[in-house]
């Protein structure tokens, strides 16, 4: 009977011999303990400038022409640091008088490239605004140029009409032609 289990066994014993061995693992050192209450830092994020900037400049594009006025002969008293220049450019962009809106990309162009370490989180939104300043002078100037072009052609077509009814006018009084 033995004789019989010997070929199932034989099997199985060369697979046990050519089994790997796992190697044996160290444990695990504990975890350390969590920290307590006390030795818990808080971590703050830097501040954000920008943000309460385009807060500030959706809040002044609400305002009237007065009240804009107003913040700006605020903004006057202030020291001139890199965060108030750019208040009063935004200012100036959007009271339109004249030559603000160069005024504006000056001051805009003066933020983003101030060397001071406080302008340093000002500079990509200042380049964006004086881009934004320089697009809206474009756009400006090409209104007006189209303002001129269409009260030249206007005028021309007054004056087109005029000779039209000089015209009329000098046909009616030629004497009608005999019809054959």
């Amino acid at each position: 009977m033995t004789i019989k289990f010997l070929p199932l066994l034989l099997p199985l014993l060369l697979l046990g011999a050519c089994a790997q061995r796992q190697p044996v693992t160290a444990p695990l050192p504990p975890l350390p303990p969590p920290p307590s209450p006390a030795q818990l830092t808080l971590v703050v994020a830097p501040q954000d400038e920008v943000t309460p900037l385009l807060a500030y400049h959706q809040s002044l594009r609400r305002m009237t022409q007065g009240e804009l006025l107003k913040e700006l002969s605020n903004l006057a008293q202030l020291p001139k640091t890199p965060k108030a220049q750019l208040q009063s450019a935004m200012v100036l962009s959007l009271t339109r008088g004249n030559g603000d809106l160069a005024r504006a990309q000056a001051q805009f162009e003066v933020v983003a490239s101030a060397p001071e370490p406080e302008a340093q989180g000002l500079r990509q939104l200042a380049q964006m605004l004086s881009a934004q300043c320089a697009d809206t002078r474009r756009l400006l100037d090409d209104s007006e140029r189209l303002r001129a072009q269409l009260k030249d052609n206007q005028r021309k077509n007054e004056q087109l009409n005029e000779t039209l009814e000089a015209l009329k006018e000098i046909e009616r009084g030629l004497p009608a032609r005999a019809s054959k």
